[in-house]
């Protein structure tokens, strides 16, 4: 089937419309809206009842990157210090060593019950082990769910800071799998260089964007959003361009523009929770596109047990080697496992291999996706009843 620009703006924009009207019916009978977006992306895409052909893996990627950045400004921005000053070290634990573990465990499973080498297996694994912030937070607030404990808190600082650790593992096992003399450990002064260069320029363009946003007094309001739109898209490319981490640069950017006072604040703030939204939705439903229905069924039973070993054992393991350390209850670690959620974030990486290259990506894609809506469904669907009877439910 054919499109032309205008006929995909027509396609695109009913989409995104039917998309928001069914976001609420959907979460009255607890079905998460990323499933919904999703849905309706497969529904309308390659092999659906609609069969909008897409294949365009770079571009789905490009898109991806620059709405996670979108996504994660956002999130920093609506992050409070003083909120997640109390479980910084438990959120940053989780983000760093919770990945690694769970990379590891559920690595090392895949290797073992399929003929996916070792170094493939390693890449799947860090690709599926981020908890999303998007999915995460679409459904705790739509659902108006309040966990004791701080929970929330815990939650919030780890899915919002583990997308760095994710993609800096999904990047140097690539690199890994195509330059096979390059040595391991040199990772290891990489990572630190990278979050480093990353921590830096986040703060450093946070303080500076605060600087101009109250020292530069503009006669039409409206350009302030584009003010800050400029300055996330510079930080981030400017921290790529030296080779730190970009994604944790706006991050930190957005964390320290939220917890300082300059004009037009309150309507900056709902203004990038909307991008963050349309970005959202817009993504779901361009990976919901991607996917060839067809190739999700042929690997349908190494999803299940992918998924169930991730859900069941992977994640609770890391949790529960990291949470140990700050000596945290049983229930708070059984509810921290069962809500890391994926969501839009693994796919986004899961394109990375393939536009490099990497052999066995498009089945790496497929089970990803098989993972995240597995996770939707399952995980996405019982938090609140999880949480009711772990008796972690806040009554307030």
């Amino acid at each position: 089937m054919h499109f032309d620009f205008p006929n995909i703006l027509l396609v695109g924009s009913l989409l995104l419309l039917i998309c928001i009207l069914l976001s609420k019916p959907s979460t009255n009978y607890g079905i998460p809206s990323l499933l919904v977006f999703l849905g309706i992306g497969m529904a309308f895409g390659n092999g659906g009842p609609y069969d909008f052909y897409f294949n365009a893996p770079k571009i789905t990627e490009s898109l991806g990157s620059l709405s996670l950045v979108f996504i994660l400004f956002s999130g920093g921005m609506g992050t409070k210090w003083t909120y997640i000053r109390k479980v910084l070290y438990e959120g940053l634990s989780l983000a760093t060593f919770g990945v690694l573990i769970t990379m590891i465990v559920i690595g090392i499973f895949i290797h073992a019950i399929s003929p996916m080498p070792l170094l493939h297996s390693l890449l799947l694994g860090a690709i599926v082990s981020s908890t999303d912030a998007a999915a995460v937070f679409s459904i705790i607030n739509t659902q108006k769910i309040t966990l004791k404990q701080r929970i929330s808190r815990t939650l919030e600082l780890e899915s919002g800071a583990n997308d760095p650790m994710v993609f800096f593992l999904t990047a140097g096992i690539t690199a890994l799998i195509l330059h096979p003399a390059q040595s391991p450990w040199l990772l290891v002064p990489s990572f630190f260089l990278q979050m480093t260069l990353g921590a830096g320029m986040g703060f450093l363009f946070g303080r500076f964007s605060v600087f101009i946003l109250r020292h530069v007094k503009l006669d039409i309001k409206g350009l302030y959003p584009v003010l800050i739109i400029s300055l996330v898209l510079l930080c981030y490319s400017l921290t790529q361009v030296i080779y730190g981490s970009g994604f944790l640069a706006v991050y930190i950017t957005g964390m320290v523009i939220g917890n300082q006072e300059f004009e037009q604040k309150t309507e900056n703030v709902h203004f990038f929770q909307g991008i963050s939204w349309l970005m959202q939705v817009s993504m779901f439903l361009i990976l919901g596109l991607q996917v060839f229905p067809e190739q999700m069924i042929k690997i349908a039973d190494t999803g299940l047990l992918i998924s169930f070993m991730l859900i069941f054992i992977a994640r609770p393991v890391s949790v529960a080697l990291v949470l140990a350390f700050f000596r945290a209850g049983w229930r708070k670690i059984l509810l921290v496992s069962w809500v890391g959620l994926k969501g839009a974030t693994p796919i986004i990486f899961a394109i990375y291999p393939a536009i490099h290259g990497v052999k066995e990506s498009e089945q790496i894609f497929n089970i990803v996706f098989f993972v995240v809506l597995s996770s939707a469904v399952l995980q996405g669907t019982s938090i609140k009843r999880v949480a009711s009877w772990l008796s972690l439910l806040s009554k307030n």
